[in-house]
């Protein structure tokens, strides 16, 4: 089997050695899959909530039951082994915004607003009033459309969740801005 890259490098072998194996058959009962964006929030939760930075395969037991992917534990008392910190910084940041992303608490979104003098002040006013803080902001005119009094507004927000996001998207519209998330299938959901 061909190893791949991810977040759980520590599980990700072509081939269990004979003995692990073995040694895995007596104990283990099932064995699930779990997907980056688990991990991912795995790995921020602990960070968050325990304050401990945890490797992505040592986190793959929390991913699964974040993940749904063990409904027959739900309610029951559950223990998970939690052990390695091997983690670089820099995979750890992206994770930690990966985790965000999935979590809804980090998002894109594109406004269209006037490009007269004052135009984006109106924007980032109405972002402030609504608790969002601006982590990114790129003008976009060239291909914003024939409008040449228009421009594109492509943001990356830190939202409270989901709820918050919609909130925000409705806001916007209701105040004549063209406001349309990005990725993470936000645009069929908004």
């Amino acid at each position: 089997m061909p190893s791949v890259p991810t977040l759980a490098d520590g599980l990700a072998v072509g081939c269990m050695g004979q003995l692990s194996f073995a040694m895995a058959a007596l104990h283990v009962d099932r064995v699930v899959s779990v997907d980056e964006s688990d991990l991912a929030l795995a790995i921020l939760r602990l960070l968050e909530l325990e304050k401990a930075v945890i490797e992505g395969a040592a986190t793959s037991s929390l991913a699964a039951l974040l993940g749904g992917k063990l409904p027959d534990l739900k309610g029951k008392t559950v223990v998970l082994p939690l052990c390695g910190g091997n983690i670089d910084p820099l995979v750890l940041r992206r994770v930690i915004e990966l985790g965000m992303s999935v979590d809804q608490r980090l998002c894109r979104v594109q406004v269209t607003i006037s490009d007269r003098p004052g135009g984006l002040a109106v924007l980032t006013r109405e972002l402030a009033d609504s608790g969002v803080s601006v982590q990114e902001i790129r003008h976009e005119r060239v291909f914003a459309g024939p409008d040449v009094n228009r421009v594109q507004v492509q943001l990356v927000l830190e939202v409270r969740n989901g709820e918050h996001l919609e909130l925000l998207i409705e806001s916007l519209r209701k105040k004549g801005f063209n406001a349309q998330p990005q990725g993470r299938d936000l645009v069929d959901e908004l």
